[in-house]
Parts: C-alpha cells; sequence; structure tokens
C-alpha cells in the first residue's frame, strides 16, 4: 500500500516543507560563506599584527645581546616571539623575543626592577638615537625606527638550575620552565595544526582592548590555551579556534591553572583564590566575548567582528 504519503526520501512534500528544505539549504550556504570570509580577515588581519623580518629580528637580537655581553651569562630566543600589536597587553612568554640571563654577581641587583632598569641602561647608552628602549612591569622593548618591536625579558637563575622572570605582581620574581613551556606550547601547537599560536595572538589582540585593570597576563593567556584546546576535535581554523579559546576560557579561568612547566606554582595567584570575586569577573568578560562572537556568526557581520578588536569597520 503506497501512495503520495509514503516515507522515504522520495515522498512527496508539501509547499511549506519544500520552502524550509530550500531555506536551510540557503542558511547553510550563507553560513559557508560568511565563515569563508571570517577566516580570511582574520588572517589577513593577523598577519597585519605580526608581520615580520625574521632573518631581520634574528640581526637585530645578535646586535642586543653583543651590547649586553658583559652583563649577562646567556639568552634563550624564542621561537613564537613578537607583539602582536600595539595596543595588546604584552608579557606572555610567547611573545617575548628572548630571555637574558642576568650574572647577579656582576650587576649586584636584588629585585626584578634592578635588573629591568640594568638592561634598560645600557640598551638606552648603546642604541642612542638609533632606537627606542622602554621598559614595562616585566620586560624591556626596543622599537626601531621602522615599527619592529623587539621584547626581551631579563631572567635570573636560581642555585639548583631553575629560572625566575620579573613578577606580573610586584618588584619580585617568578618561577618559571621557559624550555619546557615552549615545549608545551610547541606540542600543543602541532596538535592543533599550527593554528593555536595565531589563535593565542588574536585572544591577546582582543584582551589588550580591555580596560587595563581586566586584562589577563600574556603567559596566563597562553597557558590557559594549552588547556583549552587539550583533546580539540573542532576545525582548525582561526574563526573556529578563536572562539572556543573563550568558550573554554571562560569557565577555565575560575581555578587556578597550575604552570605547564611542573613548577609548584599558579600563573593565575594574581587573580587570587578558586571564584574569587576576580575570577567571577573575569570570566564574566570571557564569556561577554564568547556570546558577542556567537551573535556576530548569527548575524553574519564581519563589523561585529572588526569592533571585538576595536577597530573600524573597513
Amino acid at each position: 500500500m503506497s501512495g503520495s504519503s509514503g516515507s522515504g526520501p522520495f515522498r512527496s512534500r508539501s509547499p511549506g516543507e519544500l520552502a524550509k528544505l530550500v531555506r536551510k539549504a540557503q542558511d547553510a550556504t550563507a553560513e559557508a560563506g560568511f565563515t569563508t570570509e571570517l577566516s580570511g580577515m582574520l588572517t589577513k588581519m593577523l598577519g597585519a599584527f605580526n608581520d615580520r623580518n625574521v632573518e631581520l629580528v634574528e640581526e637585530r637580537l645578535d646586535e642586543i645581546k653583543l651590547a649586553l655581553e658583559t652583563s649577562i651569562e646567556g639568552t634563550i630566543d624564542q621561537m613564537f616571539g613578537g607583539s602582536v600589536a600595539k595596543h595588546t597587553y604584552v608579557d606572555g612568554l610567547s611573545d617575548i623575543d628572548s630571555l637574558l640571563f642576568i650574572d647577579e654577581s656582576k650587576l649586584k641587583i636584588h629585585s626584578s626592577t634592578e635588573a629591568i632598569q640594568q638592561v634598560l641602561g645600557v640598551l638606552k647608552k648603546h642604541f642612542a638615537e638609533q632606537a627606542a628602549v622602554t621598559s614595562g612591569r616585566l620586560a624591556v622593548t626596543v622599537e626601531y625606527e621602522d615599527g619592529m618591536q623587539i621584547q626581551l625579558l631579563p631572567a635570573v637563575r636560581t642555585i639548583n638550575g631553575g629560572v625566575r622572570v620579573p613578577s606580573a605582581t610586584g618588584d619580585g620574581w617568578s618561577s618559571i620552565d621557559p624550555e619546557a613551556f615552549q615545549k608545551a606550547l610547541t606540542r600543543r601547537n602541532n596538535e592543533c595544526g599550527g593554528k593555536l599560536v595565531p589563535t593565542i595572538k588574536l585572544a591577546k589582540a582582543i584582551n589588550g582592548t580591555f580596560p587595563e585593570s581586566q586584562r589577563l597576563s600574556g603567559y596566563h593567556l597562553e597557558s590557559l590555551a594549552v588547556a583549552a584546546f587539550g583533546n580539540y576535535g573542532g576545525p582548525r581554523t582561526l574563526s573556529a579556534m578563536l572562539p572556543h579559546f573563550f568558550e573554554k576560557a571562560r569557565d577555565l579561568v575560575l581555578e587556578p591553572i597550575r604552570d605547564k612547566t611542573g613548577q609548584s606554582i599558579h600563573v593565575d595567584d594574581y587573580l587570587g583564590a578558586a571564584k574569587s570575586e576576580q575570577r567571577l569577573n573575569a570570566g564574566h568578560l570571557l564569556d561577554r566575548i564568547a556570546k558577542r562572537m556567537r551573535n556576530s556568526n548569527v548575524a553574519g557581520s564581519l563589523a561585529q567582528w572588526r569592533a571585538l578588536f576595536d577597530l573600524d569597520e573597513e
């Protein structure tokens, strides 16, 4: 007993059902088109943020090391170095071009601020009018006339072979293992088809638009990303991975995240204990960003996406 009301893929459909199928197909096509446009825009934006001449960076790092050779014991050059944008809150390990191991006995330093000021003074004298040398809470930046910035992080070795770098919260030091962290970040980046580091750079650019009191540290963002993309099975595209980061980070930020290098410290002590007021506020802020991304996708609006980076519409 068959007829027009039979089941199966070839059964007759009402005009209303056909119209729904057509709209669904059109929506899917439009969504795919927008995703392609969004990925292109983010890739272009990333290129503008991080357009660096690697050979020139290496050449300039060599000059910097030469200027500091009487003050430092050695360096660790970072493979992911480079500020993503001038307005970005940069103090993560993946932003640093080189760790400068200070010879404490020669410089007679007692605090991280003194270490930063020693490096600052040497480089200011060396470069004079050739480049602008400035310092922040954590790093020293050399900015050249062509706009290139090189970030340098003073560090000291402990008696047991560990590494200490300036603390984000004051005049003291934080213990880290930069080589182990770089390996952890490299491994996760490879697992994500090389798209994790670009995703982090874009996340930092958004973080840089927050009021300074609400910005997460760069190292914290990097550690959140390593955790957020464990066993990630989604598309390896910036348009998919950036929203995924903020959706995961809004929950991860509520608990202290242990340093992935195996240190006994947490990388986000500046936010206090689990579910502290600062952590809850950070979670709400990250959640708002995730929702804005979802709404921008639903609206198919590149302008709304650009607004997340505090950029005017093209």
